[in-house]
C-alpha cells in the first residue's frame, strides 16, 4: 500500500513541477521569441517525462502485484495448516469418544436416557 502511495506522490510531484515551470515561463519578463523557444524545449521534453511517469507507475504496480501474490500465498498456507489441524483434532476427539463408549454400553440412546 505504501508503494502505491509513493508512486502516486512521485507522479503528482512531476506533474506539479511541469505545471509550475510552464506557469513560470509564461509570467517571466522575457520577450515572446525567448518564451516560445523555452516552451518548445519544454514541449519536446513532455513525451520523455510521460514515459518516465509511466515506467514509474508500472514498477510500482509490479511491486504491489508481487506483494499481493506473496500475501495470498502465505494466507493460503496458513489456511491449509489450520484446516489440517482442525481435521486432526476432530479425529482425535472422535477416537476419544469411541473409547469412552465401550461395547458393553451397547444400549440404545433412549434406554440410556431412561436410566438417568
Amino acid at each position: 500500500m505504501s508503494n502505491n502511495r509513493s508512486g502516486i506522490f512521485v507522479g503528482g510531484l512531476m506533474l506539479g513541477a511541469t505545471i509550475g515551470a510552464l506557469a513560470g515561463l509564461l509570467v517571466a519578463p522575457r520577450t515572446g521569441r525567448e518564451t516560445r523557444k523555452i516552451l518548445k524545449k519544454s514541449a519536446n521534453a513532455i513525451p520523455e517525462l510521460a514515459e518516465d511517469i509511466s515506467t514509474s507507475v508500472q514498477i510500482q504496480a509490479d511491486r504491489l502485484s508481487a506483494s499481493a501474490l506473496r500475501n495470498w500465498d502465505e494466507t493460503l498456507d496458513r489456511l491449509k495448516e489450520a484446516i489440517a489441524a482442525g481435521v486432526d483434532a476432530s479425529q482425535r476427539e472422535s477416537q476419544v469418544l469411541k473409547r469412552q463408549t465401550s461395547p458393553e454400553d451397547s444400549d440404545s440412546l433412549p434406554q440410556q436416557l431412561e436410566r438417568l
